[in-house]
């Protein structure tokens, strides 16, 4: 509230200024320079991480389809004459994404060499390139 003064006049009251808030930039540009430290030594590990769990999933796709085209060869007395022929008998439900390469239709069938059995009896990715190991993904 407003006093009066000794010449009755009202006196404002007096502010009190805070100490401003925030940073200075010496203290951003140190933050800033801690993450991006911190973001160099993390990515790497991340981004290995990531290739190494693709390849798992390329290795557990390719040993469910074999193990698929061997049932169905086991029931059937035949192999199936294309991957699709995989999910048409319900055998998957869909077929499976090369992890690799993000797609399902990289896949590349190997025929058989017996020629009473005509069909696909292997199949591999169709990635380029080779694993953390130096292996050809095609290889596999």
């Amino acid at each position: 509230m407003a006093r009066p003064t000794v010449n009755g006049e009202m006196s404002r009251p007096k502010t009190v200024r805070s100490p401003a808030r925030g940073f200075t930039l010496i203290e951003m540009l140190i933050a800033l320079a801690i993450v991006a430290l911190l973001l160099s030594i993390a990515a790497p590990r991340y981004f290995s991480s990531l290739d190494r769990s693709k390849e798992t999933v390329l290795k557990q796709n390719l040993k469910v389809m074999r193990d698929l085209i061997d049932k169905f060869y086991l029931d059937r007395g035949r192999y199936p004459e294309a991957i699709e022929e995989l999910v048409e008998k319900k055998y998957l439900r869909a077929l499976p994404v090369d992890p690799m390469t993000g797609s399902e239709k990289t896949w590349i069938t190997v025929p058989s060499t017996n020629p009473d059995f005509p069909g696909i009896s292997d199949i591999r990715s169709g990635a380029e390139g080779s694993s953390s190991e130096g292996e050809a993904f095609r290889e596999w």
